[in-house]
């Protein structure tokens, strides 16, 4: 008989707001160490002596985080997905039924992923005890000694004790405070919702007692589609399941129950004096994690993002919590009230405990992603993001927040000075002028070249690595300029920084129009679209009239070169004639950059008043949908000329490109914003990911500093939506 272990990743933890939220449960957090419950629950039940493959049951709308969190801690399971939540019965029986498909013999190890456990051996000991009574034809259910009348668990009655085990007398709901000490006397065990059972045995007693769940959830195996190595979506079937718990279904009928009574440490973690009971505390009693400070303070909890401090002055018995631009402060002893302030602000319609729910409305969109930015990314990328010992930004930041030491490239500071710059401009009152010129002096100071161009890459120390002149570099450190002197004039001539640096462009010149870039593809559309943005930002702000000139004839060569007249999409790379490249290079076509031009096009006849870019706007609009993976919601990275898929994969700044051109074209721009949105979904409030896979989980690694330029402009945008309709 292997042994399977079965992971259960249901709830919600509405006791844990605001850290806990619908799309991030608790289960998925580091409610105590550095990994998550989820995490340390995998780990601990792949040690098992003789564990077979681990099997993880949980909501399809969690896959993506279940699959990077695998990815993080370098470990594999068998994932089912429930197309629909029906309760604990229903999940167990579709893990038995996988199982015992495989090997009738099969034990099945249930455990909750939301468990606090930190003894690993003395679990697994107890463990492989419940195994010797799960061979004797017995479901068996760990019950904890209590060391507290709580009245937070529901409790087990033990019976007499034959082997390792004992029978069970009955099962008790959870009792009020005074019941709970009773119970204790009489020698009750806490229901940790752990059970050891062979996969046929749970089968058939639900055959027994529920046929229509185990009938459902045969059938939902059977149905279930993934690719080999890939996660399962259970078939239809199983939305057919009653809804109902494994304790109702079977454990109160069933009289192959049993207990094993363990003295192991363990908590659900089920609420905020639980997380504080489990976690390292100072001296004082506090249990601190994020910026704090505690005056006088003792016995409170504080959990808190980087950039917001948390100060703490003669108070006691108190928890913090800061997530998502939401503040929890209550009484530990309070905890238990969390959730119905959560369902209070449900009813009020102030919940923001999604993050986020699928969006209604742009209205809805703009407040969510606004607040994300204001409170959570611009606070982030400027506190951990910014290296305010050697100055410049770091180029990526880890999951939990940590800087990544890698050579500096010159975009990475002008994207960054741009984006606070931004910030700037719509009000936000965070130092916005601190950090933007924090990245714009180191940039003028460690990157300029005698030429008066600007060189790609210095070291961590500042130190210059890559001397080339990329023109992508130089756009983006125009509009830098152009949007920090439109928001700090004067500090700095920035308008002659910007006109020294379009006349040292000159020499990328290019007889047949436009400009050369550096490497292996001198002719691009890329690194001109990102000009003619610069050229813009200029023009608007009320520069020189040659900057206007100069986007005037980067829209000329995008609609007479870079644009296929008859497909209306836009080629990336080109000949000496800007003639399409010959091979692949010449039949790439990126969804992203069908959006970004689009938007482009769309933003000059804004400004300028002519209306003879719309029509290739639109038509690049339409190619980019072309990119947009109906399965998966979000814009991949490549297709070819003829529209067949080339690079399946997803990286983020496409959803911004494609939310961008939806909100200035007046198209639907609803299912852009929850793609982008599920970037963002990161434990590290204001982080993000950047590449979905083909399977719709994201690839773990750390955040790069330069997609913040893509997302802040997407949040400009969302702001500004609607000023051009469709006609």
């Amino acid at each position: 008989m292997a042994i399977y272990p079965v992971i259960m990743c249901g709830g919600s933890g509405a006791r844990l707001w605001p850290a806990s939220r619908p799309a991030h449960p608790k289960q998925f957090l580091p409610l105590v160490g550095a990994r998550s419950m989820f995490q340390e629950t995998v780990l601990r039940v792949a040690g098992l002596p003789g564990a077979a493959e681990v099997v993880v049951v949980a909501g399809i709308a969690h896959r993506a985080l279940i699959e990077a969190q695998l990815s993080e801690i370098g470990t594999t399971a068998a994932v089912l997905l429930e197309p629909e939540a029906r309760d604990s019965a229903a999940a167990m029986a579709a893990a038995c039924a996988w199982i015992d498909a495989r090997d009738p013999d099969g034990v099945a190890v249930v455990v909750s992923a939301d468990h606090h456990i930190p003894d690993n051996a003395a679990f697994r000991a107890a463990v492989l005890s419940a195994v010797e009574g799960a061979r004797q034809g017995l479901i068996v259910t760990l019950g904890v000694r209590p060391d507290a009348p709580s009245a937070a668990y529901g409790y087990i009655s033990p019976g007499a004790p034959s082997g390792p085990v004992w029978s069970v007398e009955a099962f008790v709901e959870k009792p009020d405070a005074e019941a709970a000490r009773g119970y204790i006397t009489s020698g009750y065990l806490w229901n940790s919702g752990n059970f050891v059972t062979p996969a046929g045995l749970l089968l058939a007693e639900l055959d027994a007692f529920e046929p229509a769940i185990s009938a459902a959830a045969r059938k939902a195996v059977a149905s279930a589609y993934g690719a080999a190595g890939e996660s399962q979506l259970l078939g239809e079937a199983f939305v057919t399941a009653p809804k109902i718990s494994i304790d109702y279904a079977v454990m109160e009928k069933t009289k192959a129950a049993a207990v094993l009574p363990v003295g192991f440490a363990w908590s659900d973690l089920g609420a905020w004096d639980a997380v504080w009971a489990a976690s390292p505390r100072d001296e004082a009693g506090n249990a601190i994690r994020g910026e704090a400070l505690a005056l006088s303070a003792q016995d409170c909890l504080v959990r808190a993002p980087g950039g917001t401090q948390v100060t703490l002055i003669g108070v006691k018995d108190l928890a913090v919590v800061v997530d998502q631009g939401q503040v929890l402060v209550c009484n530990l002893s309070a905890c238990q009230q969390v959730k119905t302030a959560v369902d209070q602000l449900k009813a009020q319609g102030r919940e923001t405990l999604a993050a986020p729910a699928p969006f209604d409305t742009v209205e809805g969109a703009q407040v969510w992603f606004d607040r994300w930015l204001r409170t959570s990314a611009l606070p982030l990328w400027w506190t951990l993001g910014a290296d305010h010992v050697r100055g410049g930004f770091h180029e990526a930041l880890m999951p939990d927040g940590t800087p990544v030491e890698a050579p500096r490239r010159s975009r990475v500071q002008t994207r960054q000075a741009f984006v606070y710059a931004s910030a700037g401009l719509v009000g936000w009152q965070g130092p916005w002028r601190q950090a933007a010129w924090h990245g714009m002096t180191y940039f003028l100071d460690r990157y300029r070249r005698p030429d008066g161009l600007f060189r790609a890459l210095v070291s961590e120390a500042g130190g210059p690595l890559d001397e080339t002149a990329a023109l992508y570099d130089q756009a983006f450190a125009l509009l830098a300029m152009a949007t920090l002197n439109a928001a700090d004039p004067g500090h700095v001539d920035l308008a002659s920084e910007g006109r020294r640096l379009l006349e040292a462009l000159q020499v990328l010149r290019h007889p047949a129009g436009g400009f050369r870039e550096e490497g292996a593809h001198p002719f691009q559309a890329n690194a001109h679209m990102h000009l003619l943005e610069a050229a813009m930002a200029w023009a608007e702000a009320g520069g020189e009239p040659e900057w206007q000139a100069l986007a005037a004839e980067i829209i000329e060569l995008a609609l007479t070169r870079f644009i296929n007249a008859d497909g209306g999409y836009l080629r990336e790379f080109f000949d000496a004639a800007w003639a399409p490249a010959p091979g692949e290079d010449g039949r790439l076509i990126e969804p992203g950059h069908q959006f970004e031009w689009a938007w482009l096009l769309a933003r000059w006849s804004q400004m300028t008043g002519e209306p003879h870019a719309l029509p290739a706007a639109r038509r690049l609009y339409a190619a980019g949908l072309r990119g947009v993976d109906p399965a998966r919601g979000v814009a991949i990275n490549a297709l070819s000329h003829d529209f067949t898929v080339r690079d399946p994969a997803a990286r983020l700044w496409p959803q911004t490109e494609w939310l961008k051109a939806a909100l200035i074209l007046g198209e639907d721009a609803l299912g852009a914003a929850q793609a982008l949105a599920r970037y963002l979904d990161t434990p590290a409030t204001g982080s993000w990911r950047d590449l979905n896979l083909p399977t719709g989980g994201f690839r773990a690694e750390p955040a790069p500093a330069s997609s913040f330029y893509h997302i802040a402009v997407a949040c400009r945008a969302l702001r500004t939506a609607g000023r051009l309709q469709r006609t």
